[in-house]
């Protein structure tokens, strides 16, 4: 293996030990697996798109290093808000220690927190409900019926946002996703704030056929059908950011196969990493050991495990610049 760049050459010299050395570790087997030819699923969990994950996680895609992706409806479109509305964001350093009159004047300026960063409700949320409204309209009109993300990537290619860019559109995780048609999952994407919109579109009767937008059962059906090409040609890894149903949901395709369809060609997961501060804890699936996988035929006795109790956005950017060699 190279040494790669300055980033690289830093973490492998001063990474020594406990979650640190667990991070090298989790690196140098994700880039063998994935230089043998394996492919790769992340998960994202929490606020990762509002954190910038973009700024490397469009790059491991460019790359191919990435080759499907669950997230929560959250991460998919707060990656398009950043997008379209970054220089409208304001940072909130001391948010720890904002009293509930303060709170509640960032309700009243329509800004939304996320730990320390506000989303601006009409320049982020507002412009893509405009667009979006178009897009389930019209193919709601027409009988056609689409996945959350394959609906952003019909916005994206179409360039009905590209007026609003306020980064370079490299930086964009879904961007880039959308130039690779990478499969995207997005389980429970009602929990999110276009889910709400899209809910109360219907509700309105604007939107007629509840199904203009695909659910999760579907994308249960579209995963396990990507896995059983994708596993028939190569090994799939699995690199989970945070717990919660971005992880919960697809890790499951396996022993559904296994158990419930009763196909027994099916190879399990052939690596696992977990970044999570969730630590060990009663009946905790964000905290799980991984071995604890093993008795639900997700992963094997020997499939590389790893997990990393640490912050998520500072572990991912240095693991993917490992495997990237910067």
């Amino acid at each position: 293996m190279s040494i790669g760049g300055p980033v690289s050459q830093f973490l492998r010299h001063h990474f020594r030990h406990f979650n640190a050395a667990a991070l090298i570790d989790a690196a140098e087997a994700y880039r063998a697996h994935v230089d043998k030819g394996g492919k790769m699923m992340i998960t994202l969990a929490g606020a990762m798109s509002t954190a910038e994950l973009g700024l490397s996680l469009a790059e491991m895609i460019r790359q191919d290093k990435v080759h499907a992706i669950s997230c929560t409806g959250a991460n998919l479109e707060e990656d398009i808000f950043n997008l379209i509305a970054h220089n409208f964001y304001e940072r909130v350093p001391h948010y720890r220690y904002l009293t509930p009159e303060q709170e509640q004047e960032l309700l009243e300026r329509h800004m939304n927190r996320v730990t320390d960063t506000c989303i601006p409700e009409e320049e982020a949320i507002r412009r893509l409900e405009r667009v979006l409204i178009e897009e389930w309209t019209r193919a709601d009109q027409v009988g056609e019926s689409f996945f959350p993300h394959q609906f952003l990537y019909r916005i994206l290619r179409s360039g009905a946002l590209e007026r609003y860019y306020q980064i370079d559109p490299r930086d964009s995780w879904v961007y880039a996703a959308m130039e690779r048609d990478l499969p995207i999952y997005v389980p429970g994407w009602e929990d999110s704030t276009t889910g709400n919109i899209y809910a109360a579109r219907c509700i309105a009767g604007e939107i007629k056929n509840v199904h203009t937008v695909r659910g999760g059962i579907e994308y249960m059906i579209d995963l396990a059908d990507w896995y059983t090409r994708t596993s028939a040609k190569h090994s799939i890894g699995f690199f989970q950011i945070g717990g919660g149903i971005a992880g919960d949901f697809p890790i499951c395709v396996v022993p559904m196969l296994h158990q419930d369809l009763r196909r027994t060609n099916v190879p399990v997961w052939g690596y696992f990493c977990q970044i999570s501060d969730s630590t060990t804890s009663y009946g905790s699936y964000s905290g799980a050991v991984p071995n604890e996988k093993i008795t639900w035929g997700k992963l094997a006795v020997d499939t590389p495990k790893f997990i990393i109790e640490s912050d998520a956005t500072i572990v991912a950017p240095l693991i993917f610049a490992l495997v990237l060699g910067w």
